[in-house]
């Protein structure tokens, strides 16, 4: 028989069983948090925040000072979902603590505490202040007695009127703790009137006192004394984690005492720490528990000193160290919460179900912040909340408590459908139904019980267990679970199969670059399984698509072969085959040793350097697993074409062998050097280069090739050759010896070019015959010494120019842009060198003949045509002859006027008629205006529609018979012609051709 409270859980739970996932408790955003209202603000109305989810969604209510808020006073409270709005708030009834309730169907909870205070400064009383007479030299204490206020204020002093504020400094001091000005030590120039200053820093509002006069007595002045401390902080000042503490400390006292401080146990300051106000301020920035301690001010001057001690204490408000959390638990199982604080004082702990303090029974029962609560049943379900307090402040902790109560049920964690194991294994079948209390489980195989022996257990979860897997255990298994709300189960299909065997395993493999090669990787596995291949590289899963140039899977369906096309060093490593089933997995690992050519040798240098040699020295690099046979040594300079192979000694290095001498190098050039290793699979990648070095200097070998000359002008020997390459100049101070002397003479005329870059050397005397011939050499020199010259070539003087005019020079007009110049050539003798050739000299009737332009032509040439002249203008033109040397006396002038322009008009109306063997054609006369030509005929141009070439029919009348066969399309235009040349051509005509 069911238990009466059992019928009532079964009751309340089997309507909300699918639905209650979706329900939550209500849990707070937003809190409110503690507002200051300024009097008098503009703002007529203060919003304290509440908001909380939950589903269904909360309601809400607030208390003030522990008592329900009446909602119904629209005019003064409203609420803004679950924000309060406090309209026209006044300090003497809505001053106080302030708390939110937030509820739906499975509790409330309660917010934090927050503080509704009101800012307010009231004005001064209007009263006269009494005169203070002090002596010069004595101290004082000027009062501000602030009026009736709340919140924080600040204070500040007017000296005689406004805006002339006390400046503070060793002297003066303001504090902000009394609002009273301290005078260390009254001078003449402090006599006037005071004015206290208090600000509100809330409100922002400033109210001024009555002057305060402060005069000088007229007894004389006051003698030295010692500080008298007037400024000083409490003997005991609590201070809260994180909060900045300022201490204050003045003293009177002539002469003005210098404020000090220290810690009373000796211990330094920290960085943190800053004195302000002329050491009037001590100020402790975020403040922890080692700031903690006895401080002392002291303050001394020549006659003496005092000192002010006050302890700081360290307290903290409680701080959650450990929450609680929602938790769902079945009915008649115990619970277990815990929350812990940390605070100082060490914070006390109370617990609220629903928003009200939690009733104690004897199920119940709450130590030290830890609440247990034995044999739930559904009642107990709510929001619970935890409290940590000390008298600093307190903190809430916010949890549901779910009871809950249910048949099993398998939705939401159904069992296996499958599960495959392979024979000698342990497999574990799980069963965990949800279930609330927890279900009892029994088990059948098939419709057999299962029984617990050696290799079948069952789990305390409700599990079964089954060791050393056989064959026979294949079969559907079934999970009975139940508790007093009822029953359910579910089934497992165990299917026991064969292991998985590779029949052939991949090898170790030593291969070189550039071959390809078939790691294997087949097996024998149960035919009930699918199987799947997978290949690791060192370590890393290979990617078949990113390496599809390299890598390819190739085999049948029990085969995972690799196959690795145009291998490559990077290859080398260690590859490992991985078959999987759902059931098992093996793997086997195969070494791969690829060989290539070697790496770059390492570590280059220059150890010794003469003039054209080199000691040089390398490290090995890497053999790529192939020993290295030899190495070469490459060249590079400012002069060559990339990399050179150099000779070096010994001619064929070795691969034990890391030195070598390079020869046959050219001094005074600046060279780096690399080295490149080989073994039998080839030539590897070369060094980086060595540091640039420098040959040393030597002797020039090497002359200027191409030594010639000859030209120039008159008494003038020029010689010319190719300049030495910077590499083949050996040194510095490079430059040439010229030598020279006429042919048949025995003594050599030297002279030196200092210039290494200098192709040609003049030699002028008046004693040099034109075109004579010479014998030259040049030689080579730089600091280390004289070189060889290269060989005697002969080359000849300058010549001599010409002296005579050509005769016989004529102009005559060609066109209305052409004039034909013709002369008699000069006499001359191969003696006197080689005529080149003639100058002609031409300027237009007004132009200047130091501006005329030139036309040369080849020396046998006895006349030219000058092109691109105006028409109708005179031109005048002379000849002269030039050789190398430079050009003779120009001939007589002589002069031709260019002809007028051809007719702009074209031919006009142009009529044709054709017959199978001939074209009439008839046009109007052209008529030349003043200033062109006139016309002297006309020129009839014809050519058919395949040619290119037009011919021509001359004619002086305006008609012409063509005896052309019309076979095909002709094209006729028609020119008038004139001395001035041919005038502007008519538009083109076509005469198709004559078909029958």
């Amino acid at each position: 028989m069911m238990l009466p409270w059992k019928q009532l859980i079964l009751l309340s739970f089997i309507g909300c069983l699918g639905g209650e996932l979706l329900l939550q408790g209500p849990v707070f955003i937003k809190e409110p948090s503690n507002s200051i209202f300024p009097v008098g603000s503009e703002d007529k109305k203060v919003t304290l925040n509440c908001e909380a989810r939950g589903n269904p969604s909360p309601h809400y209510r607030w208390q003030l000072n522990g008592s329900d808020i009446d909602m119904s006073l629209e005019h003064h409270y409203k609420l803004n979902g679950g924000n309060l709005v406090v309209f026209n708030p006044n300090r003497n009834w809505d001053t106080g603590s302030y708390q939110c309730f937030a509820t739906n169907s499975l509790g409330t909870i309660v917010s934090r505490e927050a503080k509704l205070q009101f800012a307010y400064l009231e004005n001064f009383k209007t009263k006269m202040r009494s005169t203070v007479s002090v002596r010069e030299g004595q101290g004082v204490v000027l009062l501000c007695g602030p009026p009736p206020h709340s919140g924080e204020l600040s204070y500040a002093w007017i000296f005689n009127e406004y805006p002339s504020f006390v400046e503070e400094d060793s002297r003066r001091f303001v504090s902000q703790e009394t609002g009273h000005l301290y005078i260390a030590k009254v001078e003449s120039s402090d006599v006037g009137n005071y004015t206290c200053v208090v600000t509100s820093t809330v409100t922002n509002t400033r109210v001024l006192g009555s002057p305060t006069p402060l005069v000088l007595r007229s007894d004389g002045v006051m003698g030295e004394y010692e500080p008298k401390i007037e400024v000083q902080f409490p003997e005991t000042l609590p201070a809260a984690k994180g909060s900045t503490v300022k201490l204050e400390c003045f003293a009177l006292g002539n002469p003005v005492p210098q404020i000090n401080w220290r810690r009373s146990d000796g211990l330094p300051f920290s960085s943190k720490i800053k004195q302000r106000k002329f050491n009037g301020v001590l100020e402790i920035p975020n403040f922890q528990q080692d700031d903690a301690g006895s401080y002392e001010c002291i303050a001394e001057n020549s006659r003496g000193k005092n000192v002010a001690r006050g302890r700081l204490t360290y307290y903290a408000k409680p701080h959650w160290v450990q929450l609680i959390k929602d938790v769902e638990i079945a009915v008649e199982d115990n619970l277990y919460w815990e929350c812990r604080a940390s605070g100082k004082p060490k914070p006390s702990y109370r617990w609220l179900k629903n928003g009200e303090a939690l009733v104690l029974e004897e199920r119940i029962q709450i130590e030290n912040g830890a609440i247990t609560i034995s044999n739930l049943n559904v009642t107990d379900s709510g929001m619970f909340q935890c409290i940590a307090e000390n008298k600093h402040g307190l903190v809430y902790s916010s949890a549901e408590l779910k009871v809950v109560a249910s048949a099993p049920d398998f939705s939401k964690n159904p069992m296996k459908k499958l599960v495959q194991v392979q024979v000698g294994s342990l497999v574990s079948l799980d069963c965990k139904p949800r279930a609330s209390p927890r279900a009892l489980s029994s088990w059948k195989k098939g419709e057999v019980a299962v029984q617990e022996h050696e290799r079948i257990t069952f789990l305390k979860d409700g599990g079964l267990k089954i060791a050393n897997v056989t064959k026979a255990d294949t079969g559907s298994y079934t999970c009975t679970a139940e508790n007093q709300f009822g029953k359910a189960n579910g089934t497992t299909l165990l299917v026991v199969t064969e292991p998985t065997k590779i029949t052939l395993a991949p090898s170790n493999m030593d291969v070189s670059v550039g071959e390809s090669v078939i790691l294997p990787c087949q097996v024998q596995h149960d035919p009930l399984l699918d199987i799947m291949f997978t290949w690791y590289f060192n370590g890393a899963l290979t990617d078949f698509k990113k390496e599809g140039s390299h890598f390819e899977k190739v085999g049948g369906s029990s085969s995972g072969d690799l196959m690795i096309r145009n291998i490559q060093l990077k290859h080398s490593g260690k590859y490992v085959c991985m078959v999987q089933t759902g059931v098992d997995s093996v793997s086997s690992a195969a070494d791969l040793i690829v060989r290539g050519s070697p790496g770059p040798p390492e570590n280059v240098k220059v150890d010794e350097i003469t003039d054209t040699t080199a000691q040089l020295s390398w490290k090995e690099g890497t053999d790529n697993h192939s020993p290295v046979i030899s190495y070469s040594i490459q060249a590079r300079t400012p002069f060559s074409v990339g990399w050179q192979t150099v000779t070096t000694v010994p001619e064929t290095i070795d691969g034990r062998t890391h030195t070598a001498t390079v020869v046959e190098l050219n001094p005074w050039v600046e060279y780096e050097f690399r080295v490149v290793a080989s073994n039998k699979i080839g030539g590897g990648e070369p060094s980086l280069p060595s540091e640039k070095v420098r040959t040393e200097e030597a002797v020039p070998e090497v002359p200027p090739s191409e030594v010639s000359g000859g030209g120039g002008s008159r008494s003038e020997l020029v010689i010319t050759w190719d300049p030495v390459p910077e590499e083949l100049q050996n040194g510095e101070g490079f430059g040439y010896v010229v030598a020279f002397r006429p042919l048949g003479v025995t003594n050599w005329i030297q002279t030196v070019v200092t210039s290494p870059d200098t192709p040609r050397y003049v030699f002028r005397n008046e004693s040099i015959m034109p075109f004579s011939p010479y014998q030259v050499k040049v030689g080579v020199y730089n600091n280390k010494g004289e070189g060889p010259f290269s060989p005697v070539t002969t080359v000849f003087s300058a010549e001599e120019e010409p002296t005579i005019a050509p005769s016989q020079v004529s102009a005559n007009s060609l066109s209305s842009s052409e004039i034909k110049v013709s002369w008699n050539t000069i006499p001359w003798k191969l003696s006197n060198g080689h005529l080149l050739g003639y100058e002609v000299r031409y300027w237009n009737d007004g132009g200047e003949e130091e501006s005329s332009n030139k036309v040369k032509v080849a020396g046998n040439e006895t006349s030219t045509r000058l092109q691109g002249l105006k028409s109708n203008l005179a031109y005048y033109t002379a000849v002269r002859a030039y050789n190398s040397a430079g050009a003779g006396p120009f001939s007589a002038t002589v002069n031709a006027t260019t002809k007028k322009t051809p007719p702009s008009q074209p031919p006009g109306n142009v009529v044709w008629n054709a017959t199978e063997t001939k074209v009439l054609l008839n046009w109007e006369q052209v008529k030349a205006m003043e200033n062109e030509s006139e016309v002297t005929g006309y020129k009839v141009f014809y050519r058919t529609s395949s040619q290119n070439n037009m011919q021509v029919l001359n004619t002086n009348k305006t008609s012409a018979e063509l005896l052309l066969p019309i076979k095909e399309d002709y094209i006729i235009e028609v020119k008038a012609t004139t001395d001035g040349g041919d005038g502007t051509s008519s538009e083109q005509i076509r005469i198709p051709r004559i078909t029958r």
